[in-house]
């Protein structure tokens, strides 16, 4: 009974919107528990100063009255040494780690080990030192951490069938996640929104405990909640009032670094909190399904591919931004759009022919912007990669001549560019790598997806700068530590970055879309080759 009324006050403080503070994430085990009110006060006194020993003297020299009492205390003793040995390594107190290390981490073991013996399925003892025991060994980083892990979400499916303290199995979902193990954590999250479920919260309670999560950047949970939310109101409404709630669910997980993102009533691209463009895919797609004419606009197809390209899934972004020009020819998304769409067909595709025609284009285009301005690079550098330099030359002046005192940084690309032709020499060697490996469409590369790049921001303000860095996934090489090599090109924002280097910190003076490009080469050859791109508004 206690612990289902602690439940609901527990809810009860998410929906009444009490601070996200009462939530926050505690950095070590707590040493109350409401497990075992009896002893909470006398154990936070003496872990408030740090009094270890003298907590496990005391609770070794108090009675016990039943069964209950004694797995308390068991359980207090355990918690106290896992404490107590986080302790002496954040304060490096070496000397007491190293001498009485040992007989902690046995007493922690035993104390456990007790509990579990003892306490039913039904015992919220047994769950939490399932937990304290994983964080242990996980700690440890011993021979027992998998088999831990294993039993820690054994136990709590168990508890879970049980009348069950939810915040007891949010708090392992939380630690797990802590701990960065993803899958495990939403495994518990699940039944942690399970619970709810039982309790037959409204489909307007569990909105408002899904919005209460993701403020927090609890976005697991979030999603599992939100999950449940739209399979309630799936029952009830009507697509026609269904497709604007799941709209504004997408519009939350969206790509937005923090402080900016994408606003549909907004050129300036304003807006803030966590994302997950996955999740948000996953809702458009939903939506998409319902099959209802009509149900998405300018701005949803914009915000849709916008997030698919940041995920750099271009193929499915192409789809999406092809969709809004044609829809929308009057869109005020159509420059940077239509730019996206050659780009894909150019570095992504390798379709030359696509590529052009979309650049092209926009470099008929009488009325400048960033997007057109760019594309006339584009195509003077496919002309300048494919030896029809008079086309490329041409397409450089033009390119000088329309953008007059503006953009200043293509237009020192395309001067570049028209030396090497004037001067009779190759497109520099960084980037005539990746054009060489991109056009040609190599069978070898075409399906690798070995690299990514990453941005701390793809949506910037102009000079604000970001670090791009690269990933790659390698093959196991034993214990020799492969030397690779990063050939960057593009628009790196005034960075210079060298062979060895694989990020950089760029600052974009000039408005418009920045593609960044990159070749990773092993000692055997070329790896892989990837682009990327943001945004400067």
């Amino acid at each position: 009974m206690i612990t289902h009324l602690r439940s609901k006050i527990i809810f009860l403080i998410i929906f009444l919107g009490l601070p996200a503070v009462l939530f926050a994430q505690p950095k070590e085990v707590s040493g109350g528990d409401a497990c075992c009110p009896a002893i909470q006060e006398e154990q936070a006194k003496y872990l408030a100063n740090h009094q270890y020993n003298e907590l496990v003297s005391f609770l070794n020299s108090s009675k016990e009255q039943d069964k209950n009492a004694a797995l308390c205390l068991d359980y207090a003793k355990a918690n106290a040494r896992y404490l107590q040995l986080k302790y002496l390594e954040e304060k490096q107190s070496w000397d007491d780690y190293f001498a009485n290390g040992n007989t902690y981490r046995q007493e922690l073991v035993e104390n456990a080990q007790k509990v579990l013996e003892q306490a039913a399925n039904t015992d919220c003892l047994r769950p939490k030192c399932r937990l304290l025991l994983w964080q242990f060994h996980q700690d440890q980083q011993d021979a027992f951490t998998q088999q831990a892990l294993d039993d820690l979400v054994t136990d709590l499916k168990a508890y879970a069938q049980t009348e069950a303290d939810l915040e007891i199995i949010k708090d392992a979902a939380d630690k797990l996640l802590a701990y960065d193990e993803r899958s495990k954590a939403r495994e518990v999250y699940k039944l942690y929104v399970a619970g709810l479920t039982q309790q037959q919260m409204t489909p307007a309670q569990l909105k408002e405990v899904a919005a209460g999560f993701y403020k927090q950047g609890n976005l697991e949970l979030a999603q599992s909640i939100y999950d449940l939310y739209v399979s309630e109101i799936s029952k009830t409404l009507p697509p026609d009032k269904l497709i604007p709630e799941l709209f504004d669910i997408a519009k939350l997980f969206v790509y937005k670094p923090h402080g900016y993102g994408l606003a549909s009533d907004s050129q300036s691209h304003k807006a803030s909190g966590p994302y997950d463009m996955g999740y948000a895919e996953q809702i458009y797609a939903k939506i998409e399904a319902m099959g209802l004419e009509g149900a998405f606009n300018q701005d949803t197809i914009y915000m849709r591919a916008f997030n698919l390209e940041k995920m750099q899934a271009y193929q499915d972004a192409q789809k999406f931004y092809l969709e809004l020009t044609q829809k929308y020819p009057d869109t005020r998304h159509f420059d940077e759009a239509v730019y996206k769409l050659g780009m894909i067909n150019a570095y992504s595709s390798a379709n030359l022919a696509e590529a052009r025609k979309y650049f092209g284009i926009l470099a008929g285009k009488t009325t400048l912007s960033p997007q057109v301005i760019s594309s006339l690079y584009q195509l003077g550098l496919l002309a300048q990669w494919e030896g029809d330099l008079p086309q490329a030359d041409s397409f450089y002046q033009q390119l000088i001549k329309n953008a007059l005192d503006q953009y200043v940084v293509t237009v020192a690309m395309a001067r570049e560019r028209l030396k090497e032709i004037q001067e009779n020499k190759p497109i520099s060697y960084n980037l005539q790598t990746f054009l060489d490996l991109t056009l040609k469409n190599e069978s070898a590369l075409a399906e690798k997806n070995q690299t990514q790049l990453n941005s701390t921001s793809y949506i910037l303000e102009k000079n604000q700068s970001a670090t791009v860095s690269s990933s790659v996934m390698m093959p196991q090489s034993g214990c020799n530590q492969v030397t690779l090599q990063y050939l960057w090109s593009g628009e790196l924002g005034g960075a210079a970055p060298g062979v060895n280097e694989s990020n950089f910190q760029g600052t974009y003076s000039d408005s418009g879309t920045k593609n960044i490009n990159i070749v990773i080469i092993s000692p055997a050859g070329v790896i892989d080759r990837s682009f990327t791109m943001l945004d400067v508004y």
